[in-house]
């Protein structure tokens, strides 16, 4: 068996560098959850809540709901999160859990416990 054309080789080795390089740069480039290091329950819990509605307009519902829920966690009476996450559950078709997350949101903006 004659060996492959110079040309080849390296195109292979090439090929096998940038997928090595994409690969590098796709773990560097992971996204950490939000509001990571800010102190303030608060304030931590508005930076997932906003994380949430960039998911959820970019089509990802199942990271919005849990970046809803999460924020949640941090502000148990934020109606915003849980009518968030309402929205994000409803679009995947949680249509029973996405009945309660409204009706808690309701009962937070109506001031009840």
């Amino acid at each position: 068996m004659r060996p492959a054309p110079i040309s080849l080789r390296r195109a292979a080795v090439r090929a096998a560098w940038v997928t090595l390089l994409v690969a590098l740069i796709g773990g560097c480039a992971r996204e950490r959850e939000p509001g990571v290091g800010i102190a303030d329950p608060q304030a931590r819990a508005q930076a997932l809540i906003e994380s949430g509605n960039q998911a959820f307009r970019a089509g990802n519902y199942g990271l919005a709901a849990k970046r809803y829920a999460a924020a949640a966690t941090y502000q148990k009476d934020d109606p915003a999160a849980y009518y968030g996450m309402g929205m994000a559950l409803s679009k995947l078709g949680r249509d029973e859990e996405a009945r309660r997350a409204y009706a808690r949101a309701r009962e937070l903006s109506q001031g009840k416990p």
